[in-house]
């Protein structure tokens, strides 16, 4: 059956003319049975929105709604509700009338039909008091995927004040996006009433750069925003999300790995700030900022040639090459990416380092600001020193005082490191300091190396002649002085 509304009296169609909305007036009146009236599954089907980012007067009602309703002349059946979760009223003498779905006006509509079997002349107003907290779903490419309850800020009904959830606002309230997050094809997803499901497709990206409200839609209950996955990430855009409101709070710490060629490889956690001091923010976490967490690279890190490895929330992983050295010879902040939880860092070895370059990675920031070498033997001051990374032999011989003159040994010194796999190697490098860095007589030296200076022939002649006081132990050195000498009886 399809419900033919009458023909207006002239007064009351020039009242509707004058734009009262939510309000129904019903010429009859003469009284008709309940079997005349429409029920409301006879109304005829409101067609879906064109658009999602609707007005605030197409606020559907729900389960959960605080409204007022007013009938003309009639305060007893006047009120204030609460609509139930099954989105049914029930109201005096006419029983339930379901709002589920509802604009305000709808509303008004389908209450002055039922009405309309006891009284002659509804005048029916329905006024949004409280809406209720709208749940919605966001998946994809965010920190924390799931369900999500949003309210409304601002006034209600009315009051131009009202807010309603924005697609912006249910992402951060998900922990931000992630870094391999394709921001420019979010999707907001809206059942309907009547017929499928309503999908558009926001352009976030361009409401970052432009600050274009028409991106960021307006959010009803029950929608679903889904965040796609990159194909290819764009270092640039990366850090511009990373700074946006789109992205997660800068002090969330992270769980990231760094393994490779750096000073203690391992699992750490990193926040945005100078974590060398402090676990305030000042600034973001970055690659830099996990390698020098990690002790700073080792002499023989290829910057060039890093990589991160990432996992996405669908379980695949991809890996983006970064390349430090453009960082500190072009100012490339880019390649100083931003880190997102679960991130690797990879430091592979180099194949060769040029003293210019070790010279360059000395000062870099990401380098350990000095690393500890020993030197032992026939030195103005042996024990363990404090030298920047990158140092070469000869310097590192220099800090520790340089040779003894009167017992060190002068041509040669032996170089003791403990290797990665566990094994310990020694070498003797011939010693000339007008030699550069060169892995043969000036090489770089590494944490914990050990340098030892041995004596002379002189000193260990003159070591073998000190005279004990015992006369027998003169005896005996006076031999061992013939047996050094190669003079033999």
């Amino acid at each position: 059956m399809r419900y033919v509304p009458r023909q207006l009296t002239p007064p009351i169609g020039a009242a509707m003319s004058l734009g009262v909305s939510l309000t129904l007036i019903c010429s009859c009146f003469i009284p008709i049975s309940r079997a005349q009236l429409p029920t409301f599954e006879e109304l005829p089907p409101q067609p879906p929105p064109a658009r999602l980012a609707q007005s605030q007067a197409e606020y559907t009602l729900g389960g959960g709604d605080r409204i007022r309703l007013d009938i003309l002349e009639v305060p007893q059946y006047s009120g204030e509700y609460q609509i139930p979760p099954g989105g049914s009223l029930n109201l005096p003498l006419v029983g339930s009338v379901r709002l589920e779905g509802l604009t305000e006006q709808q509303a008004a509509q389908a209450i002055s039909a039922r009405y309309q079997s006891v009284i002659k002349r509804p005048l029916v107003t329905v006024i949004l008091l409280s809406p209720r907290p709208l749940n919605l779903s966001v998946s994809g490419e965010v920190n924390r995927p799931g369900s999500y309850t949003l309210s409304f800020t601002g006034g209600v009904g009315n009051d131009p004040g009202v807010q309603y959830p924005t697609v912006t606002q249910a992402i951060q309230q998900a922990g931000g996006v992630t870094l391999s997050a394709n921001i420019r094809n979010v999707q907001v997803r809206r059942r309907q009433q009547f017929g499928s499901g309503a999908v558009t497709t926001v352009n976030l990206w361009e409401f970052i750069q432009t600050g274009n409200q028409r991106q960021n839609v307006l959010l009803r209950d029950g929608d679903t925003v889904f965040v796609p996955i990159l194909t290819n990430l764009n270092l640039a855009e990366a850090r511009q999300i990373a700074t946006s409101s789109l992205a997660p709070d800068p002090e969330e710490p992270l769980t990231v790995a760094v393994v490779g060629e750096v000073n203690r490889p391992g699992t750490y956690t990193i926040v945005g700030g100078n974590t060398g001091t402090t676990q305030r923010n000042v600034g973001l976490p970055t690659i830099t900022r996990a390698i020098q967490i990690a002790g700073g690279i080792k002499p023989m890190a290829d910057i060039r040639q890093i990589s991160i490895r990432r996992v996405t929330k669908t379980g695949a992983d991809y890996t983006i090459p970064i390349n430090l050295w453009q960082l500190l010879q072009l100012g490339d902040f880019n390649q100083d990416t931003v880190l997102q939880e679960g991130d690797t860092i990879i430091v592979p070895t180099a194949t060769d380092v040029s003293p210019a370059d070790a010279t360059e990675l000395a000062t870099a920031s990401f380098s350990p600001d000095t690393i500890q070498v020993s030197v032992v033997g026939e030195v103005t001051r042996p024990g363990l020193v404090e030298i920047p990374p990158n140092t070469p032999l000869n310097q590192a011989l220099l800090a520790a005082g340089g040779f003894e003159f009167t017992r060190a040994r002068k041509s040669s010194v032996e170089l003791i490191r403990l290797n990665p796999d566990g094994t310990v190697s020694k070498r003797t490098i011939p010693i000339d300091f007008a030699q550069g860095i060169n892995q043969e007589s000036n090489p770089i030296v590494q944490n914990n190396d050990i340098i030892v200076v041995n004596r002379s022939g002189v000193a260990r002649i003159a070591d073998t002649l000190e005279t004990p006081l015992s006369p027998l132990n003169g005896v005996f050195n006076l031999f061992r002085l013939f047996d050094l000498l190669g003079i033999f009886f």
